[in-house]
């Protein structure tokens, strides 16, 4: 088995996707311990600057396939593109986000090379196994770690036969960092035509239209969040008028989307958006394990809560026991004061 390959995931005007830097940062940490070098694949069309957005992640080798049938995102000449790429290159690990193409992806590559396929792992680390039924060890191999059993649990999932290993990772788990700026890695220009058939061009898209984000919850650097806890609709209101006055961010639980008072697009957590703010506060959040995978590498955290005895007290920072109406209130006056002044 040879090195470690990352789906790069491109999104419009080929901005390389976050979750695909991410993943390459990780990748370039498995990779060195492995002793194996990184490897990108891009497949669209205008790939030309793709290489200054990756190479500064520590990519030692990157596979561009650019074709004007290629974009937008197809699953077919994808699919077979990889399919065929991995069949050559005999890759022991490939790692692709956890989005909508990473997961219709992934399960069609991993099918055709009869391997296994983890999704959703929120963390990845190479270490040994030991087969309990044959007493067979296997080393220096993939662990890839997600919560399991409604997040009660986190399981360990192994690919111990049949390689690649393959997963998809959630966005905003693992944290992006740049090896070197000046970074120089090969970069190999594949013929399209070698890759796929007239089949693969089935499927046409006509026109695609571009909902942009309403908000930046993933990078905000202060984020407010409410569960169900906070009541009402008319009192999330609060969380975004404090959310305001800190230039941050509203976010929420599953319970306070379900329960109608925000959303679907700001829920944190293990179905929902995972984020790394400098300062997050709870209102009204329990603190089921659901919900903290998405927010306890927060810097710090700060509970409002009328449970002394709620989970997401033990991993915050600071903790208010109070009413949530009566709290925010007096947070929102001090701030517009304080940074009004």
């Amino acid at each position: 088995m040879n090195n470690l390959f990352v789906y790069i995931e491109l999104q419009e005007a080929n901005r390389v996707a976050e979750v695909s830097l991410e993943l390459l940062t990780k990748g370039r940490s498995l990779s060195h311990e492995l002793g194996c070098q990184l490897e990108a694949v891009a497949i669209g069309t205008g790939l030309d600057d793709i290489a200054q957005q990756v190479m500064p992640y520590g990519v030692d080798v990157l596979h561009l396939f650019d074709g004007a049938e290629l974009y937008p995102y197809t699953t077919l000449p994808h699919a077979a593109i990889l399919t065929k790429l991995f069949e050559e290159e005999q890759p022991q690990i490939v790692l692709l986000g956890a989005t909508a193409i990473g997961r219709d992806l992934g399960p069609r590559v991993s099918s055709a090379l009869r391997t296994g396929l983890t999704a959703d792992c929120t963390a990845l680390a190479i270490g040994n196994y030991t087969d309990e039924k044959t007493g067979k060890n296997y080393e220096r191999i993939l662990l890839q770690m997600l919560p399991s059993f409604g997040s009660n649990v986190v399981a360990t999932i192994v690919n111990p036969e049949h390689r690649p290993q393959m997963a998809t990772v959630r966005e905003g788990v693992m944290q992006k960092e740049m090896v070197d700026a000046h970074h120089q890695g090969k970069v190999i220009r594949h013929e399209v035509k070698d890759y796929v058939t007239d089949t693969d061009f089935a499927i046409k898209v006509i026109e695609c239209h571009i909902e942009h984000a309403k908000h930046n919850l993933k990078d905000a650097s202060v984020v407010v969040a409410g569960g169900y806890g906070v009541g009402s609709r008319e009192n999330f209101d609060l969380l975004f008028d404090l959310a305001k006055e800190l230039h941050g961010e509203v976010g929420a639980t599953r319970a306070a989307v379900d329960a109608g008072f925000v959303g679907h697009d700001r829920m944190i957590g293990q179905t929902g958006i995972t984020v790394r703010p400098k300062l997050y506060i709870a209102c009204g959040i329990s603190g089921q394990i659901q919900h903290t995978i998405g927010m306890q590498e927060s810097a710090i955290i700060v509970s409002i809560n009328t449970d002394p005895s709620a989970p997401i007290n033990a991993i915050a920072d600071y903790v208010i026991i109070g009413r949530m109406e009566e709290v925010v209130p007096k947070m929102i006056k001090h701030y517009a004061q304080l940074l009004h002044r």
